[in-house]
């Protein structure tokens, strides 16, 4: 063969080999299957589905109750449960007002609420439960104005993820079939290294071929 053929094969073999070690292909390639197998789960399709599902069907339409959850509706609500601790002590004074309007006793008035004024009988005995409930809710949302004050800029950043997500199911399946990434640096160095070999046996192989005749061409001395 021609020897500056063999030089062009040696030097393709050497660049195979040497190429891919100082690119850090073999790392790279490892990170890349390691990437894809973590995603894998993920980016199946049905998983796709309910990801979109969550985001368009329970996240979106939260976006929608994040007014409500303002510091401005917080203030609103706690002047709100003052006015309950208001209420709930007029409501003490009404039953012996009206019993002593109408000349009846306390419990007599609270019979006759019961029966004519059911609803409200029940409302005027339930208001400590409702302060305390509603104090509560309260307490909850106060902690909470900040995290909601967050939920649309959020929605806006997931968005592209989602779309981003169900565009490319078909690629990461193509992507995902291809062989195991860390196989890349055998593609390249093996085949390489071959050519290293075929090409130093055509150029050095006559060499030593000709050293080991001259060696042993040689007088053994007396």
């Amino acid at each position: 063969m021609n020897r500056k053929l063999l030089w062009a094969v040696l030097a393709i073999g050497l660049a195979l080999v040497i190429a891919p070690l100082a690119l850090g292909l073999p790392g790279k390639a490892a990170a890349g299957q390691r990437m894809l197998n973590g995603f894998q789960p993920i980016m199946q399709p049905d998983q796709v589905t309910t990801t979109a599902r969550y985001y368009n069907d329970v996240f979106v339409p939260l976006g929608t109750v994040t007014p409500m959850m303002s510091a401005q509706n917080l203030a609103k609500f706690q002047a709100y449960l003052k006015g309950f601790a208001g209420m709930q002590t007029d409501a003490a004074k009404l039953v012996p007002l009206l019993a002593q309007a109408m000349h009846m006793t306390p419990a007599q008035v609270q019979a006759v609420m019961a029966t004519q004024l059911p609803s409200m009988a029940a409302m005027l005995q339930n208001l400590p439960a409702m302060r305390r409930d509603f104090g509560g809710l309260l307490g909850t949302m106060q902690q909470n104005v900040g995290i909601f004050s967050q939920v649309p800029a959020g929605l806006a950043h997931y968005q592209p993820l989602v779309t981003t997500m169900q565009a490319n199911v078909d690629n990461y399946k193509q992507v995902n079939s291809l062989p195991d990434f860390r196989l890349f640096t055998v593609f390249f160095v093996l085949p390489g290294a071959l050519l290293v070999l075929l090409a130093g046996a055509g150029l050095f192989g006559g060499l030593a071929t000709r050293i080991s005749f001259h060696h042993d061409a040689r007088p053994t001395p007396a």
